[in-house]
């Protein structure tokens, strides 16, 4: 059987000791196994990139640039080997990994343009004879420690930009879809990047918590769940990291009466049932303002239900796969009968779903909840399946205020015509990325991605300008170059009076 092991120094290397199955999300069959690593793994891959460090930061950033544009070059090369690789093991259709890689691809695009990115400031004569000016230089080694939905886009996020930036990274991509991280690595090297300066451990929490103790990893990012995040944040900053992580959502979509509504159902529909709602920035609650839009929300959403094709991953006419696990597949089953014992009306059920030849495989339907209410479990919990709720609204206040109380804050969409409505909700809204009449409001590469509350930790977010600054510490220097006779000795702080 097919092994997958850690990448470091520009070679594999495994470990005996404990493996972890890679499943087929399709047939539920183990088509490999994974190495997990701890600390010595984790070490290894450090000392690799520490090696490789220096030599790495001191390269100039157009020349660092030149690896990014090969790199992009050759992922793209490889679009359908690294699409197919993915849905193998994640489960997601092919097109949507290819979604995946793309827009993974386009922060590298964003990297590419890392010579300007770093231009520092610069005063002339800020004093006297004295130029003051700042320069961005790297960390060091950083860390990334992914989640299974985006195995592609979430490490390029992560280490496209710090790489560029001048520091050696360490991946450590979940265990359940590795495949994919390792070949970016390969790809890395071979577009020219030294050996160490990306490197990949696979592992559990053992190597995570490697990580958060390495004295020599200078910053981590990090996506997940809410809970592993804040352990994260607090565990990698009690020792003296610095630390982004990303967390949790429940992302609500709100339709105002005046929506067009052919649309925002259309969207809504793709947005919480695409990926099988395996998405951190998916739709899961619609909130219709007002009992006709809501009758009629609906009507539309179970008509469209009704047409949704479930199958496997390359299947080119199926809207989503399976899910990524066994277990991950139960628990969902598990909030759909917890929302029925909370006294939600469950429309659609989707647990029965078996698909003919595949009956092994971690399929659920798609299903759709009525009459959720804030006090339900369902509705405060982060579901991450193929589970739409509607929650009913009144009023436009009633409907602006579910998502800005929920705990979760990554992402909300209103679907109006009314420019003045939309303005005001994106204002005051208490949420991280806000979309207007956009199901997913997924920054652009050279934009920046990050929620509030429960789904963000730390300061900076993810890519863009925010991730440059990130992955950089900031050095200022002040020059004098003095003519004639020295000065006298000065005993007071330098000032500009």
């Amino acid at each position: 059987m097919r092994i997958i092991d850690h990448f470091a120094a520009g070679q594999t290397f495994g470990n005996s000791s404990r493996l972890g199955d890679v499943f087929d999300p399709n047939t539920g069959e183990v088509q490999a196994r994974v190495a997990l690593g701890a600390a010595a793994e984790v070490d290894r891959a450090v000392q690799a990139a520490m090696a490789a460090f220096p030599g790495w930061a001191a390269t100039n950033p157009q020349r660092r640039a030149r690896v990014m544009f090969e790199f992009k070059r050759l992922v793209e090369a490889r679009m359908d080997e690294l699409a197919n690789l993915l849905s193998s093991e994640h489960g997601k259709v092919v097109a949507d990994s290819r979604g995946d890689i793309q827009r993974g691809l386009e922060v590298i695009e964003f990297a590419c343009g890392i010579p300007h990115a770093l231009k520092g400031e610069y005063t002339e004569g800020a004093g006297p004879g004295i130029d003051v000016y700042s320069m961005r230089q790297p960390l060091g080694v950083g860390a990334g420690i992914t989640p299974f939905n985006f195995p592609a886009m979430i490490p390029m996020w992560m280490f496209g930009v710090a790489i560029a930036c001048g520091n050696t990274f360490i991946l450590k991509p979940s265990e359940k879809d590795p495949s994919v991280p390792v070949r970016l690595a390969e790809l890395m090297l071979e577009a020219g990047a030294p050996a160490g300066v990306l490197n990949v451990v696979h592992g559990d929490k053992a190597a995570v918590d490697a990580i958060l103790a390495h004295p020599d990893i200078k910053a981590i990012s990090f996506v997940g769940s809410s809970d592993i995040a804040h352990y994260v944040y607090a565990t990698g900053t009690a020792n003296g990291k610095r630390v982004q992580a990303m967390g949790g959502a429940k992302n609500h979509g709100v339709i105002l009466p005046d929506a067009d509504l052919d649309t925002a159902v259309k969207d809504i529909i793709g947005a919480a049932y695409g990926s099988a709602g395996e998405r951190c920035m998916a739709l899961p609650v619609v909130v219709p303002v007002g009992k006709a839009t809501a009758d009629e929300v609906r009507e539309r959403l179970v008509a469209e239900i009704d047409t949704l094709k479930v199958g496997i991953s390359t299947d080119p006419a199926a809207q989503y796969g399976p899910v990524v696990s066994a277990a991950h597949r139960d628990k969902i089953a598990s909030m759909v009968a917890l929302g029925v014992q909370e006294g939600a009306e469950l429309v659609v059920d989707g647990r029965a779903f078996s698909l003919q030849g595949y009956e092994k495989g971690f399929f659920i339907g798609p299903s759709l909840f009525d009459h959720v209410t804030p006090a339900m479990r369902t509705y405060q919990e982060e579901i991450f399946g193929p589970v739409l709720q509607i929650v009913r609204a009144e009023t436009f206040e009633e409907a602006l205020a579910l998502p800005s109380n929920h705990q979760y804050g990554n992402g909300v969409a209103i679907f109006t015509r009314n420019g003045r409505a939309a303005r005001d909700f994106a204002a005051r809204v208490n949420i991280g990325m806000v979309g207007i009449n956009v199901p997913i409001p997924v920054p652009v590469a050279y934009h920046t991605f990050g929620g509030w509350k429960r789904s963000a930790f730390g300061d900076a977010n993810q890519h863009g300008m925010e991730g440059v600054r990130f992955w950089t510490k900031v050095k200022t220097v002040t020059a004098r170059w003095p003519e004639g006779d020295p000065a006298e000795a000065s005993f007071v702080i330098p000032t500009m009076k």
